[in-house]
């Protein structure tokens, strides 16, 4: 367990926590949410003991192992399975103890090996490094071969397998794919301690977690269930809140009018004063959380005819080695694509090739004379020019435009007034990612072509992202790790694998299951036990073949439906912050429309989940 126990947290002259308090048990799974900057990763270091406080304290059992990802490679020396098989320090210390150890200690030393069962460590962890994307080949490599990111997923593996009682990660998926992101998710599912997690995306809070932790004006409150009842419960929080902050305004109010109207009265001069010590003691109330509101919008693009691009028996690659062989693939005006595959299958080369940064080795491809792609990457923020403005890099983008357009521009991701003007060294990451969005729409391109795009974005901003995508009427092809982003946004997967890149002929659903078997060890299995296995595949194969229809229109309704909440969400915040009558009507009017659309909705989806249901019986 962790308990936090009245602790003030400050860092120079800033109080991040003020007499905050909270209790995580034994094994639960929570997850640490918060504004981007309110503290959640130094609250880490203050449980790691990295950091002390000004008050309070933070404790746990004696004897409690706690494990975070380490932030900088102190080995780079040494090979990837040997870096994380080291981290088991009594593990390591008791191999190294068995070269010196007296004849009369080597049993015992056994007996211990035996019982942390030291005889499965290197299996274990080229589990977890296969798990999270290296290859056999890699095991043996050495860690200064491996960039950045694919140095973090082994400090990652390294913190999985450490034995540990309390796990801390923050922001875990940040250097992952899409692949590795579902295995995670399994393999966190089975943990046996404590975990923390750090996180913007919904669905690994959603997946995982058993409570948040919200952390929230230098306090900290703690909720039962995932991050979709923590929305639920503190927006009706907040609802309460505000309906006693105005009950209360009411009785200030009154009680103020008597004390006016009788405090100089003889005969009510007692009773004004009763009433003067009334409000005096009567305690504030906190304030309703303003709400946080993200915003993105892409230009619209014109009009134009499909197909966009059409790859014929095209192969791409570097150095005239192919990554790619035999493309035949073909992009619509309104496209909406997610990438899958591996990393290291080719899904950025395929991208890059459709965004022109790549020329094919050979094949014909045809493009839309009028059709503009821009391309996102996340690399893209290191060669941002650091010492400028971002109004500056727009004006460079458009030397034409006055500086009102380049501002307007600029708004339209968020960056305001003081944002745009300020130094881009200066800007937080999710800011300069909302600078290369604004850079890569400034000519209204007909094509989007986005590599991990939510990296650095915080959840209102992941929400944003996903309700400008979806009123975008240009095509979108995705390669992201954020299942949510996936689900309400694409409507066709493309799996890139084998040196090739094909359709994939079902839903995110089936290629997560796909995933999770094929990680499975297989055991040897008897004849009549395979038969019956490719028996069950194939009655599941046809069930799918059947059901397919179907669980498209399901996957359809509910990004419709999530999409009508969000707009649902934007009026009602509209609805709350406008004065004016005439907007009041109609805001009530639109979230009256949109919540009669969002029932119908959901009717059908019951009608045809049950649909689904009997099918499957």
């Amino acid at each position: 367990m962790i308990d936090m126990n009245d602790i003030t947290v400050q860092i120079g002259s800033k109080v991040l926590l003020e007499h905050a308090t909270a209790h995580i048990s034994s094994k639960q799974k929570v997850g640490l949410i918060g504004a981007n900057g309110c503290g959640k990763t130094t609250l880490f270091k203050v449980i790691k003991g990295e950091i002390g406080t000004l008050t309070g304290e933070v404790s746990f059992p004696t004897g409690y192992k706690v494990v975070s990802v380490l932030q900088e490679i102190t080995e780079p020396r040494l090979p990837i399975i040997d870096f994380v098989l080291r981290q088991d320090k009594e593990r390591t210390f008791l191999l190294q103890s068995l070269q010196k150890a007296a004849e009369t200690e080597i049993a015992d030393i056994h007996e211990r090996l035996r019982a942390i069962n030291a005889s499965c460590a290197q299996a274990r962890a080229m589990s977890i490094l296969t798990g999270l994307g290296f290859k056999q080949t890699d095991m043996n490599r050495l860690l200064s071969e491996f960039s950045g990111g694919w140095q973090m997923r082994v400090a990652l593996a390294a913190a999985l397998f450490t034995p540990s009682d309390i796990l801390l990660l923050d922001e875990p998926t940040n250097h992952l794919d899409l692949e590795a992101s579902i295995w995670l998710e399994n393999h966190l599912k089975s943990y046996q301690g404590t975990l923390l997690l750090i996180s913007h995306d919904k669905h690994i809070l959603n997946a995982l977690c058993d409570h948040i932790l919200h952390f929230h004006d230098k306090t900290l409150t703690f909720y039962n269930g995932n991050y979709n009842i923590f929305e639920r419960t503190h927006e009706e929080q907040q609802k309460m809140l505000a309906r006693s902050i105005k009950k209360q305004e009411e009785q200030r109010a009154h009680l103020q009018s008597f004390i006016d109207r009788f405090r100089y009265k003889s005969t009510k001069a007692k009773q004004a004063q009763s009433r003067l010590k009334m409000l005096q003691k009567m305690s504030s109330l906190p304030s309703v959380e303003g709400k946080l509101f993200s915003y993105f919008s892409f230009p619209q693009p014109k009009t134009l005819p499909s197909p966009l691009i059409t790859l014929e028996n095209v192969s791409v690659g570097y150095t005239d080695v192919p990554v790619l062989k035999d493309l035949n693939l073909q992009i619509d005006a309104d496209d909406r694509i997610a990438l899958l595959g591996a990393n290291g299958n080719g899904k950025s080369t395929l991208a890059k090739l459709l965004a022109g940064r790549l020329k094919a080795m050979s094949g014909i491809i045809k493009q839309s004379k009028k059709g503009q792609c821009s391309y996102f990457a996340q690399h893209q923020t290191e060669e941002l020019p650091i010492h400028k403005s971002a109004l500056d890099v727009i004006h460079d983008l458009l030397p034409e435009a006055s500086e009102t357009k380049c501002r307007n521009h600029l708004a339209m991701f968020g960056l305001n007034q003081e944002k745009a003007l300020t130094c881009i060294q200066n800007l937080s990451g999710g800011e300069k990612s909302r600078l290369l969005f604004a850079c890569m729409t400034c000519h209204s391109p007909s094509f989007l072509i986005l590599d991990e795009p939510t990296n650095h974005l915080d959840i209102q901003g992941r929400e944003a992202l996903i309700d400008a995508l979806n009123s975008y009427q240009g095509a979108v092809l995705l390669i992201t790790h954020d299942i949510t982003l996936i689900q309400l946004v694409c409507e066709r997967l493309w799996l890139v694998k084998d040196n090739s890149c094909k359709i994939y002929d079902g839903d995110l659903d089936d290629y997560k299951n796909l995933l999770l078997e094929t990680n499975k060890h297989k055991p040897d299995l008897k004849e009549d036990f395979s038969f019956s296995k490719k028996e069950e595949r194939r009655k599941k194969a046809h069930i799918r073949l059947q059901t397919a229809p179907i669980r498209k229109e399901i996957t359809s309704l509910e990004k419709e439906i999530e999409k009508l909440t969000l707009q649902k969400k934007i009026k009602i915040t509209r609805f709350t912050s406008t004065t004016s009558s005439t907007q009041i009507i109609n805001l009530q009017k639109d979230i009256h429309k949109i919540q009669k659309e969002i029932e119908l909705l959901e009717n059908r989806w019951l009608d045809l989940s049950e649909k689904l249901e009997t099918f499957k019986e």
